[in-house]
């Protein structure tokens, strides 16, 4: 049963790291269109090593290690690789602001892509409910109340977890926000930005969707090698995606409906744990899996149904 929970979660990790990171993959993608071959193959090499063991491999030991200050930064990851049980019972206990937190940004982040974000309408209600993207903020604003409330009477540590992950979402946002307008730039004819201006700038922009990931990874377990492994499987998944076959997963128009469904109910999962729902460990990898699945099978689909359409009018 361990070997099957091991693999069902690493499967789990890598498949939610490589549907949430599709936007970045075509940022990526698009401005690696305007460098050179030698400026290319340096992003995909040093870069990939960057977003795995730099990004990837200390964002988790960090978000520990502000649970847990008295075990020292690198007492953390010393203690959390070697699997010491003290420690390990140490960062379960202080678990549940850093799941408060998570649960909050991750449930920002569905709200927002609901509201807020152009979209491929995948499910009945979509359409209506992002003609009303005013009601984002009032709906989030009350989300956090609600939560920090009862935060309060748990925990107050989990009430200050819960406005971290609410902090962190509308900074992340204000990059990404920012990344859209500099892509712009950056694909523009007139843009002077130096190759070597676009590789720092495309590993700011990676480092900010890496977030995502990583905390929604605290929804399929606490143990930190098993994130960094399924994190750095999908990270270098999506490197291959971006340069090889962006175009093709473009057509999936539904991946990233599946991405957003898949972090609201990790979101759900993580605020439930925090207060003690105490889910078991196997949901989190089963749902998504089974949410993508159906997006990607959807996608499919409809791409059979819009080359039937292409080849009769091509014909006619």
């Amino acid at each position: 049963m361990e070997v099957i929970f091991f693999i069902l979660t690493l499967v789990g990790l890598a498949l939610f790291e490589i549907v949430s990171s599709i936007d970045n993959a075509v940022i990526n993608a698009d401005v690696l269109s305007t460098m050179s071959k030698r400026a290319r193959r340096w992003f995909l090499l040093w870069g990939i090593l960057f977003a795995v063991f730099v990004v990837r491999g200390l964002l988790p030991f960090i978000i520990v290690y502000s649970l847990n200050p008295s075990l020292g930064f690198w007492g953390v990851i010393n203690a959390t690789i070697s699997g010491d049980t003290a420690v390990i019972q140490a960062i379960e206990a202080s678990a549940p602001p850093l799941l408060v937190g998570g649960g909050v940004f991750l449930i920002f982040l569905f709200f927002h892509w609901i509201f807020m974000e152009p979209k491929n309408y995948g499910l009945f209600g979509e359409s209506y409910i992002h003609k009303r993207g005013v009601w984002f903020y009032a709906i989030v604003s009350i989300i956090l109340s609600v939560i920090i409330w009862l935060s309060i009477h748990v925990n107050p540590t989990m009430a200050f977890g819960a406005a971290m992950g609410s902090t962190a979402f509308f900074i992340t946002h204000g990059f990404k926000q920012n990344a859209e307008q500099k892509e712009k730039e950056m694909l523009s004819k007139e843009s002077h930005m130096s190759d070597w201006a676009k590789i720092a700038y495309l590993e700011v922009i990676d480092t900010t969707f890496s977030i995502d990931g990583v905390l929604g990874a605290f929804a399929f377990t606490l143990f930190v090698p098993l994130i960094l492994l399924g994190n750095g499987v999908g990270a270098v998944v999506v490197r291959q995606i971006t340069v090889s076959n962006i175009e093709n997963v473009k057509k999936y128009k539904y991946l990233k409906n599946g991405a957003m469904y898949s972090v609201a109910f990790l979101g759900i999962i993580m605020v439930l744990d925090a207060f003690g729902a105490h889910i078991p460990s196997y949901v989190s990898p089963i749902i998504t899996v089974l949410i993508i699945a159906y997006f990607f099978l959807k996608s499919k689909r409809a791409l059979a149904i819009e080359n039937k359409v292409r080849i009769v009018t091509i014909k006619k």
